[in-house]
C-alpha cells in the first residue's frame, strides 16, 4: 500500500558497507509511480521531517559534545557533499550511501529506490558498528527513537511527493 512504511528484512552487502555491523535493521515505503532517484529520497527523508526529529537532534548534539563525539556538520568533506547531517560516502540513481566514522561507532544509512515505473519502493537501511563501551551505550539510548524516527522520515518521501 503507497505510504505505508514496513519493517524488512535488510538487503545489502552489509561487509561491503560497514564490515562488523552489529545493527542493521531496513524498512520500507511503497511510493507508487513517483519519479524520484536516491538522492531525492534521501533528501525529502532528512530534510522535511517534523520539528520534534530536529529537537531529538539538538538534544543529541548537546548531550554528546562533552564526550567529544562528533556532532552535526562535523568531521571531513563528505565526497557526495551533505544531505543535512549525514555525508554522502557514495551515489547512484538507484542508491545513496551516507554515514560516518567515530570515535564510538560507524554508521551507515543506506537508501536504496527499486521498483519499475508503475510501482516503486524505497528502502533505507541503517547499519552500526560500535567501537567501546560508550558506543553500546549510545546505540542503546537511542534505540526506543530510531524506529520510530527512520518510520516518520520514509513517510516523508511519499507526502512530499504529493
Amino acid at each position: 500500500m503507497i505510504g505505508t512504511v514496513r519493517e524488512v528484512a535488510p538487503e545489502v552487502d552489509a561487509d561491503a558497507l560497514l564490515a562488523g555491523a552489529q545493527f542493521i535493521d531496513a524498512f520500507c515505503v511503497d511510493i507508487g509511480a513517483a519519479a524520484v532517484n536516491a538522492r531525492e529520497a534521501c533528501t525529502r527523508m532528512v530534510l522535511h521531517g517534523p520539528r520534534w526529529i530536529d529537537a531529538l537532534l539538538r538534544l543529541r548534539n548537546i548531550l554528546v559534545r562533552p564526550f567529544g563525539l562528533k556532532t552535526s556538520g562535523e568531521g571531513a568533506p563528505a565526497p557526495g557533499g551533505m544531505i543535512g547531517l549525514f555525508p554522502v560516502l557514495s551515489e547512484t540513481p538507484e542508491q545513496l550511501v551516507a554515514g560516518f566514522d567515530d570515535s564510538h561507532l560507524d554508521f551507515r544509512i543506506v537508501v536504496d529506490v527499486s521498483g519499475n515505473a508503475a510501482r516503486r519502493q524505497v528502502t533505507s537501511t541503517t547499519l552500526v558498528r560500535t567501537h567501546n563501551l560508550l558506543g553500546r551505550t549510545y546505540l542503546a539510548l537511542i534505540m526506543p527513537f530510531h524506529k520510530l524516527v527512520v518510520r516518520n522520515m520514509m513517510g516523508r518521501i511519499v507526502e512530499t511527493a504529493r
